[in-house]
């Protein structure tokens, strides 16, 4: 039998000088840790503020480079694969690895969600790109950044240009006016308190009120979540409060739904009616922590509220439940509650299976109430004015008052508060000074990119959840898109599972691939009515999220209420 030789553990060395073996992977830069390390300042070194650390680096240097990646990883003791593919997960994180050139200093964003398709951002992309130095300047196209009633709107850098045109945008580069300003309009802490603000949450931290009586008191007045799902506020606060504690509290102003720009608007105005009722949903469900999340492309908002929110904490307001504001980065997917949790937790923002639902076991594990922007916006109206008082906003027997983002071919578009069940033609008729001229109904999307496309001869459908779930459509948001008959129905789907495609996290196949096949079926302009109608029906079967679920409804809208349109 061959003797095997005992194994050699010394470091065996290479022909000519020099060690044979060293350590595997990226070496550490010691400058660029010094870097990091500059960037980060004071900010902990918690894993779950690793996409507020990568945000500093983005901002800092304009993108993210392997070296710094690899800093980072050292500095929050997290492997470098796990930084990377959180970067790489999110859209607004620009990875530069070795040997590559790094972005344009300065990014212009086209947005080219269907009211800005409509409104020629196609166009509008096209000159920019014609007209812009690129080794100054990037233009790339955008999902929807929440301005359509301004269409075509661009970002410059954060600086939002609504109804933009070429001249205007780069003229907007030329002079740096490049970041977005803090919204003037908005009521400070002072003047909300003058104005009674901040009573109700006093009367709630002092005993006056009783979290039972909030509970019933929403219940009553029929307010719903108004984020998209539509499930009654009271009794989430209810189910979250009866899981043992200790509990939190996560606040969803992603609004990424294209066609959606109603939280952005109440926030720029009226932040601390928001807040307030953000606080005093806390402290019903005995919330130890308070989680804003926002879109990234809200960069003004986002100034406003770190402004707005250290005034709060100055005055001792949020003690009970501390409140972070915590950012986006360009996701989608993030608006899913499950997947926003993973982002807070400094993720990638891919959905839970379910159950457990997020009430049960959220953030951190813990009992979690979610909320969006607007339901919370109307707690201290409804508590201090009654129940019976929001109740009766509705029309045709619905409960309450709506803001409807509404877009796309009508006179006066932009956010209109109206009572919920209002139809779609008297939306149009009664708060946007009707069609554009020259432009007759011929459909719309109720409920932005996922609730489907109607009909014109369906505008007098009441507009509220449960109401369009018959036809294969909802409200969700609340975001309508109007078109007309100078509109191609097949582009306007085409636009929307771009979009979707684009936006699939690509944890499950059906929407991964699903999304991508659909978008081949209907770019070919020979629509397949057999396959399409099979793959949107195994889309909403099998798909584990909204997104997926979701993404197949324009397709099914236009083989169902478009047959001119599938016949071209």
């Amino acid at each position: 039998m061959r003797e095997i030789a005992p194994t050699d553990t010394a470091p065996r060395k290479k022909r000519g000088n020099g060690p044979r073996f060293r350590p595997r992977g990226r070496p550490l830069d010691e400058a660029a840790l010094a870097e990091v390390r500059s960037l980060l300042g004071a900010m902990e070194r918690r894993r779950d503020l690793l996409i507020e650390a990568l945000h500093r680096l983005q901002d800092g240097v304009g993108h993210l480079a392997a070296r710094h990646l690899k800093a980072l990883a050292e500095e929050f003791r997290v492997p470098e694969a796990e930084v990377y593919e959180v970067a790489s997960f999110y859209h607004h994180f620009d990875i530069v690895k070795e040997g590559e050139a790094a972005p344009a200093p300065l990014t212009i964003r086209v947005c080219d969600g269907v009211a800005c398709m409509m409104a020629g951002a196609e166009r509008l992309q096209a000159a920019l790109e014609a007209g812009a130095d690129p080794a100054e300047i990037r233009v790339l196209a955008a999902p929807c950044i929440g301005r359509c009633a301004g269409a075509p709107a661009v970002h410059v850098g954060t600086r939002a240009v609504e109804r933009a045109t070429p001249e205007a945008v780069l003229a907007a580069a030329r002079t740096g006016d490049t970041v977005e300003p803090v919204p003037a309009q908005a009521l400070s802490l002072d003047r909300y308190r003058e104005e009674g603000g901040y009573r109700l949450l006093d009367e709630c931290l002092s005993g006056a009120r009783d979290a039972e009586s909030l509970v019933a008191t929403l219940s009553d007045a029929g307010l719903r979540g108004l984020g998209g799902a539509g499930f009654p506020a009271g009794r989430k606060w209810a189910i979250v409060r009866g899981f043992p504690g200790p509990r939190l509290m996560t606040v969803n102003a992603d609004e990424g739904e294209p066609g959606t720009f109603k939280d952005r608007y109440h926030l720029e105005r009226d932040p601390h009616r928001f807040l307030e009722g953000a606080l005093v949903a806390a402290w019903a469900v005995e919330a130890e922590r308070l989680y804003i999340y926002l879109r990234d492309e809200y960069a003004g908002v986002r100034a406003l509220l770190e402004r707005e929110i250290a005034a709060i904490k100055a005055a001792g307001l949020d003690r009970h439940a501390p409140i972070e504001l915590r950012r986006g980065a360009g996701a989608y997917i993030c608006g899913e509650e499950s997947a926003m949790l993973e982002s807070i937790e400094g993720k990638r923002g891919l959905p839970r299976h379910r159950p457990p639902y997020i009430a049960e076991r959220g953030l951190f594990g813990r009992p979690t109430l979610n909320h969006n922007v607007e339901t919370l916006f109307w707690v201290r109206d409804i508590v201090e004015k009654g129940p019976g008082w929001f109740a009766g906003l509705g029309a045709r027997g619905h409960k309450g008052l709506r803001s409807f983002s509404v877009s796309g071919r009508v006179k006066r578009p932009g956010v209109k508060l109206a009572p919920a069940g209002i139809t779609c033609r008297e939306l149009i008729e009664t708060h946007c000074g009707g069609m554009q001229d020259g432009h007759a109904l011929y459909g719309y999307l109720p409920g932005g990119a996922s609730g489907g496309i109607l009909p014109a001869r369906m505008a007098d459908l009441p507009l509220d959840f449960g109401m369009l779930e018959p036809h294969k459509a909802f409200v969700g948001s609340h975001a309508v898109v109007v078109l007309s008959d100078r509109d191609d129905v097949r582009a306007v789907a085409l636009n929307l599972i771009r979009f979707f495609r684009h936006e699939s996290c690509g944890q499950c196949t059906p929407c991964r691939n699903g999304t991508q096949k659909a978008e081949a079926l209907l770019a070919d302009g020979r629509w397949d009515l057999h396959l399409l109608g099979d793959l949107e029906q195994v889309m909403r079967d099998a798909s584990i999220c909204g997104l997926g679920q979701a993404a197949a409804n324009p397709i099914a809208s236009v083989l169902n209420y478009f047959p001119v349109e599938t016949a071209r």
